[in-house]
């Protein structure tokens, strides 16, 4: 069996990765100290490091969102509900995924509006109240119903607290509104359990499952 002994990464960079998909207490953090603007890549290779987040069942058919100057742009439709886009919780972090159609709706778009704000040159406190204020309002939203999220890159690129970026393990999210690690019968973080809830009891909580390399799957 599994268990987060073997991933010494996922106990280290954990809290950077919840930046990525929205707890609020975590985007507070990652706006306080996000760079105003992201270094673009070269087209084709963002979109093979989005889609390298995917299955290839699913890649094939995943709608794609890259960057450009004035934040994500979609360069193709789904077929299948996912989509796939390279996150930047921070200027110096990688995080491919690839969610289905409710994190589409929901976390996909907190990633395209503080992509915007960071292109019009807001500062970190003005995107970060802004996005309070759109999830306040409800316009922006947290995920209503369980679902997935996709990050089985080999090459996410998470920064510690001190700007250190290292690589992550390729993983599964499962988002699931106040999900608690009792209701898993795992022990949390750290335990030794195969898998945990991050974020409890929040209507951002994430199960964190390690898996292996990125072939191994189905």
């Amino acid at each position: 069996m599994t268990t987060l002994s073997q991933f010494p990464l996922i106990r280290r960079w954990l809290p950077w990765l919840l930046l990525g998909l929205g707890t609020l207490a975590a985007l507070r953090q990652t706006l306080a100290v996000a760079a105003p603007a992201i270094p673009l890549m070269e087209r084709q290779k963002e979109i093979a490091l989005a889609l390298s987040a995917c299955p290839a069942s699913i890649a094939e058919k995943a709608a794609v969102y890259v960057l450009e100057s004035s934040g994500y742009v979609k360069i193709r439709e789904s077929q299948n509900g996912f989509t796939a886009l390279v996150q930047h919780s921070l200027l110096t972090s990688q995080e491919p995924q690839c969610m289905d159609a409710e994190g589409a709706r929901t976390l996909l778009q907190r990633m395209l509006r503080v992509a915007e704000l960071r292109a019009q040159g807001k500062s970190a406190d003005e995107i970060k109240r802004i996005i309070a204020d759109l999830l306040a309002r409800g316009e922006l939203q947290p995920p209503r119903r369980p679902g997935i999220d996709y990050m089985l890159s080999t090459e996410n690129l998470v920064p510690d607290e001190k700007g250190v970026v290292a690589h992550f393990p390729a993983h599964v999210m499962f988002f699931g509104t106040h999900l608690r690690n009792a209701d898993l019968g795992s022990g949390g973080q750290g335990s030794g359990s195969p898998l945990f809830v991050a974020g409890e009891d929040s209507p951002f909580a994430l199960i964190i499952v390690p898996v292996g390399l990125h072939e191994e799957l189905p």
